[in-house]
């Protein structure tokens, strides 16, 4: 077996880019006569995939049976693979004729389904074998019959091939295909949240997806309010849209009664600098729900600022929710901007915590917040003292970050670091604190 062909089939991406670089032949053919990109395509490798197509393998290549390795990608299903065997700019590259037989396909495959496209290729009668894998951080449903194994992501195949090829799917038409699948995790939900998303400073879009926040549907909503919370706020058609589009937000959050909508649409209000989440948290800070309870605190203010009395409060009493994942939350946001005594007071109580969650949010906060009083940093030097480890971390780091002078003897006392902290950036504190201070002080 040649190399570059053992690199595939072992999934080796690295090694496929090594050899390439040597100078293997990016259209090397396998002991079945085709071209390695086929067999990276056959196995949804689409890292492998994208290391051959970059490295001048031809996707265009037509084969002994008249298709070609970016058509069976395709067929396969798999968006990350495609994405990775369209190589550059293929709505200019590709004819008219390649980019609709493309097309077809991919409705073809949609319009009918997985598995009854596999039966009706093979046909199998037998029951076909599901799994769900990962693939670039979204989920897809992998579909095993008669031989044939495809994955069911022939939505967001073509919302993929009809963005790159310059085909407008209508709003209506991306909505349906998302909700097909009704996991926000899926890839059609993906690709078609991705699509409308790029389509910047359009208020015929935003208002086409908002206006399925009366839908009787919660799974409608949840897509919009999906779209809302990972829409570009920084990319806006002006002052007076943008606060008309924040007053309809808050009314939604106001009529809303479906938790996982609720949920994530809190999320459009978290941590963002053009969109004012206060009065979105204040509103369901009591609210029945953990879940919604738990989305408060990250509306309340933006890590580093000033929070207003009002939101302090609320985080204080949110830092005695019954709930950990509430106390978590609120721990997590207790040091933004200036700390008061009061939240000093309510970190300390965090910190003792039965819940390991809450107790490590409690630390971070004070290590990364602005308090430099001695009491707060009394605080830092007698978590050096913890049983757990990350917290003897977060203490020093806390003290580095100080310019304090007990930094390096803090960080002896945190012990040595498994490998699961190697590219934790609290780690590099006390170098940086060497760079600032001098090895010595």
């Amino acid at each position: 077996m040649d190399d570059l062909e053992e690199a595939v089939r072992a999934a080796d991406a690295e090694r496929v880019r090594e050899l390439l670089a040597a100078g293997a032949d990016p259209d090397t053919a396998g002991e079945d006569g085709l071209p390695v990109l086929c067999a990276a395509v056959a196995a949804c490798d689409f890292e492998a995939a994208a290391a051959l197509v970059e490295g001048g393998a031809d996707p265009e290549r037509t084969l002994p049976d008249g298709t070609t390795p970016l058509l069976r990608a395709v067929e396969g299903g798999s968006p990350a693979v495609v994405s990775a065997v369209l190589g550059e700019d293929p709505g200019a590259r590709l004819p008219e004729a390649d980019r609709a037989r493309l097309l077809d396909a991919a409705r073809r495959w949609y319009a009918a389904g997985a598995e009854a496209e596999l039966r009706r290729l093979t046909g199998e009668r037998g029951p076909a074998r599901r799994r769900v894998v990962e693939e670039d951080f979204a989920d897809v449903e992998e579909v095993t019959l008669g031989g044939l194994t495809v994955r069911d992501g022939y939505g967001a195949v073509l919302t993929l091939l009809e963005r790159v090829f310059g085909v407008r799917t209508p709003v209506e038409e991306l909505v349906a295909r998302a909700v097909r699948h009704p996991e926000v995790t899926h890839v059609d939900w993906a690709e078609s949240r991705h699509c409308l998303g790029r389509r910047t400073g359009e208020t015929g879009t935003w208002r086409a997806v908002v206006a399925l926040r009366r839908h009787p549907s919660p799974t409608h909503r949840l897509f919009a309010a999906d779209y809302v919370a990972v829409r570009d706020w920084c990319v806006n058609v002006g002052a007076d849209s943008y606060e008309g589009e924040r007053r309809e937000l808050h009314a939604w959050v106001a009529e809303e009664s479906d938790v996982g909508v609720l949920v994530t649409l809190l999320g459009a209000f978290a941590g963002d600098p053009h969109v004012e989440g206060e009065a979105a948290g204040l509103s369901l800070a009591a609210h029945p729900d953990p879940r919604v309870r738990a989305a408060v605190p990250y509306c309340l203010g933006l890590l580093g600022e000033p929070l207003s009395p009002r939101a302090r409060t609320a985080l204080h009493v949110l830092a005695g929710d019954p709930e950990a994942r509430v106390r978590t939350a609120a721990a997590d946001m207790l040091g933004t901007g200036q700390t008061t005594a009061a939240t000093r007071a309510v970190i300390a109580d965090l910190l003792g915590d039965p819940e390991t969650a809450v107790r490590h949010a409690a630390a971070r906060s004070l290590a990364t917040s602005r308090d430099r009083t001695r009491a707060g940093t009394a605080m830092l030097v007698a978590l050096l003292d913890a049983e757990e480890q990350p917290l003897r971390l977060e203490a020093a780091f806390g003290l580095a970050l100080r310019d304090d002078p007990r930094a390096p003897e803090a960080y002896a006392r945190v012990g040595p670091l498994g490998p699961e902290f190697e590219d934790d950036p609290r780690v590099e504190g006390l170098w940086r604190w060497k760079l600032r201070n001098g090895p010595t002080g």
